[in-house]
């Protein structure tokens, strides 16, 4: 089995989190953490994502900044989705809350690349099976949210029976930590509908398949701003919402990416850290519909 580290560390043994799981007490920073970390499961453990730099502490200037932002709302959204304001925002970058929709948008798909310093990224959103996620990053996208962020993790987890192959991205703060100050959902129908995982008939593993676009996440119902990008297939619970793909022109970029391989820093493995090829989303942008894979 794999561990995957951030501000949360969760052992690989089990789902059980070890006492680093948390980085304070009390149920407002339980509740934040779930929504601020990213988690990921190689095999039958959620886990976090590695560090790329430090995390700013509580007390610090990064904290009395997010403390002077103006106060969100005070409860969800009542429309569809149910977007929520986090009662921590310590560590998010607050650019509103996405529209609501009083009845989900389930049709069509919606084309996006992301612009970065390793070449272009397309991705094509299908609101089928996501509505809310697909809502929450365009809206994200139209905020410039993504822009200048660093894509701060990079696995490479082969030896069975672990299986994880993926590029996160998403974190305003590249730490991951940070998120858009809002949780949504988890909506899994696409990820239930995925093909099992060889030798779990029962479909409580998955193979996400190469060019899977898919929300990170640090519990249930805890989406907020991180994704990953599968450039190889990979076993994962299905508790992981997918809401789209990478187009072949953007998986020679991602392979490109992934061959460079990995900087474990002080705190990854040869296995999980950071990309070695450092990749920055320059820009994210709406480039319309009818993208093809």
């Amino acid at each position: 089995m794999t561990s995957i580290r951030s501000a949360w560390f969760i052992h690989p043994d089990s789902a059980t989190r070890s006492a680093r799981s948390t980085r304070s007490t009390g149920p407002a920073r339980a509740t934040r953490a779930a929504a601020a970390v990213v988690a990921l499961a190689a095999t039958t453990a959620l886990a976090a994502a590695p560090s790329a730099t430090a995390v700013p502490a509580p007390g610090s200037s990064a904290t009395a900044s997010a403390a002077a932002r103006p106060a969100p709302p005070g409860g969800p959204t009542t429309g569809a989705c149910g977007f929520t304001p986090l009662e921590d925002r310590t560590y998010s970058t607050w650019v509103g809350l996405p529209p609501d929709p009083k009845k989900a948008q389930t049709h069509g798909k919606a084309a996006v690349v992301l612009q970065t310093n390793r070449g272009d990224i397309p991705l094509v959103l299908d609101k089928a099976g996501a509505p809310c996620t697909v809502q929450s990053f365009l809206f994200l996208t139209r905020q410039k949210f993504y822009d200048g962020t660093t894509c701060h993790r990079l696995t490479a987890y082969h030896t069975p029976p672990a299986a994880l192959s993926v590029l996160q991205c998403g974190d305003p703060l590249g730490t991951g930590w940070g998120d858009p100050g809002y949780s949504f959902k988890d909506e899994l129908t696409t990820a239930q509908a995925l093909t099992n995982w060889p030798g779990f008939p029962d479909g409580s593993r998955k193979l996400y398949p190469r060019g899977t676009l898919a929300m990170a996440n640090g519990g249930p119902d805890t989406n907020g701003s991180q994704f990953f990008l599968v450039y190889e297939g990979s076993r994962l619970r299905p508790d992981y919402t997918v809401f789209g793909h990478v187009t072949e022109e953007g998986m020679q970029v991602l392979d490109q990416i992934a061959a460079g391989g990995i900087d474990p820093g002080t705190e990854g493995t040869p296995e999980d850290g950071a990309p070695a090829l450092t990749t920055v989303i320059e820009r994210a942008k709406r480039t319309g519909v009818g993208a093809t894979r």
